[in-house]
């Protein structure tokens, strides 16, 4: 939609979205279609990434081989070397296909290793906005070449998010083989009902059983997941489908206009001052088209943006890098944590991993309860907490951290006191285990989305088979 502000749009394609399973030939009418949307959107003034999969697949038609290995570790190095002979025939084919049109596009290959230093994500961020400036649109892949499982993103869905999210999208399209999201599987269920707007993914909360096609290694719910990483940090998602991408730009037409109108509902009673930019799209009249783009919107699902980010920094604290470790921490800690504090030793239950310092490790909040009291030698009564034996029912992850210590040396120091750091270690680098700015806690959810049965069973929702 011309007129708009300059959105930034990612798109992810899984394989069977652009490659046939069956005989892995790239889907060409689905590919041109998305060529021509992606450069539709780049003529509007809009910024697009494309994260594609589909480079095994590729590799499978040029060896002639007749299925994908079994994801096991044995089988790693023959995937890596499909990924390496099909990347470049991939990157090729959209080349080609781009060209057409006169659209530049450069590949951007990721690995967790290459965000999971701070300074490296920056980098990364401003590669892409460098690319946005030349006019280029970025097509991105995990780097299955070298990616092993410690530093995979482990599905493209994830990879969309974090793309996403790192470039602070306005829009995230998660494209699959079905329109939308249905309340229970449409397949099996003619009267299954389109869910068309989610205010929180985490009442979507099932029990996942099912998997992608045979080409791929997501499904509905990697795509779920993404969804609750991409809105944690501000960006609208959408799930619909591959065969038709058209669809983008009539939903990014949709949603803008729908947010136009709802800004005009508002306008009488103002909650802030409005911005001169805001001030002027509102006292436009609505045309004609942007009436007709909320009269004809194509099925989606539209996963809301959390109207609270949790900004950029700790989105990559909990979700750029991987944990090599566990903290377990008590209840006080916790509280501490949520009122800005940093975290003590004395908070700490236990430690688990073998981790270093400066490294990423998932805090869990374990509970505790008090003993009976018990008398002291001046006669007064106290009531000491005890930590109960920690259980995987008993864990509940609360955030990430980057730590001033090691595991060995947090086993050591755990339970006591600040000033007693330096007597146990013989030095002290911090007072805290870790910074509060080194912490990064996750989200609570937001109320349940109007119109969907608290009491219901969602597994349907996921037992999709998907690309």
């Amino acid at each position: 939609m011309k007129g708009n502000k300059h959105l930034t749009i990612v798109i992810k394609l899984g394989s069977s979205s652009i490659i046939h399973e069956k005989t892995h030939e790239p889907l060409l009418s689905t590919l041109t279609l998305i060529v021509e949307t992606a450069v539709r959107l780049r003529t509007d003034g809009h910024r697009v990434v494309i994260v594609s999969s589909g480079a095994i697949a590729v590799g499978l038609r040029r060896m002639d081989v007749e299925k994908k290995p079994r994801n096991q570790p044995k089988n790693l190095p023959r995937i890596q070397a499909l990924a390496a002979i099909g990347q470049s025939r991939l990157m090729t084919l959209y080349d080609g296909l781009f060209e057409h049109l006169r659209q530049p596009i450069a590949q951007v290959l990721l690995t967790r290793n290459d965000i999971a230093n701070r300074t490296q994500y920056q980098n990364a961020k401003n590669t892409f906005v460098e690319l946005f400036n030349l006019g280029v649109i970025p097509i991105v892949n995990e780097n299955d070449t070298l990616a092993v499982s410690e530093i995979r993103f482990g599905d493209n869905d994830t990879l969309s998010a974090i793309t996403a999210a790192m470039l602070q999208a306005d829009y995230l399209f998660l494209m699959t083989d079905v329109d939308c999201l249905y309340d229970k599987n449409p397949r099996t269920n003619p009267d299954a009902v389109p869910i068309e707007v989610v205010e929180d993914v985490t009442s979507l909360q099932a029990d996942v059983s099912s998997v992608g096609s045979s080409l791929g290694t997501g499904g509905m719910a990697t795509k779920l997941v993404a969804a609750r990483l991409a809105t944690s940090e501000g960006v609208t998602t959408v799930i619909t489908r591959s065969s038709n991408p058209g669809n983008i730009a009539g939903i990014v037409d949709y949603c803008q206009s729908l947010k136009l109108v709802q800004a005009r509902a508002q306008q009488d009673t103002p909650s802030r001052s409005l911005t001169p930019a805001e001030d002027d799209s509102l006292s436009n009249p609505i045309s004609s088209l942007q009436l007709e783009a909320i009269s004809k919107a194509p099925l989606h699902t539209r996963f809301l943006p959390d109207p609270k980010p949790i900004g950029d920094r700790s989105f990559w604290l909990l979700h750029g890098i991987a944990a090599h470790g566990t903290i377990f921490i008590d209840e006080g800690a916790h509280r501490a944590l949520i009122s800005k504090a940093g975290l003590l030793p004395a908070g700490i239950v236990d430690v688990e991993g073998h981790f270093v310092e400066q490294e990423a490790v998932r805090l869990v909040v374990v509970p505790t309860k008090r003993q009976p009291p018990s008398s002291v030698p001046n006669g007064h009564a106290i009531t000491p907490l005890s930590t109960p034996a920690i259980t995987a029912e008993s864990e509940v992850e609360v955030g990430r951290a980057l730590v001033n210590y090691s595991a060995g040396e947090i086993a050591r120091i755990k339970g006591l006191q600040s000033t007693q750091i330096q007597g146990v270690l013989g030095y002290a680098d911090s007072e805290y285990v870790a910074e509060r700015s080194n912490v990064s806690l996750i989200k609570t959810g937001r109320p349940a989305t109007p119109g969907l049965p608290s009491n219901k069973s969602l597994e349907d929702l996921t037992s999709i088979r998907d690309p």
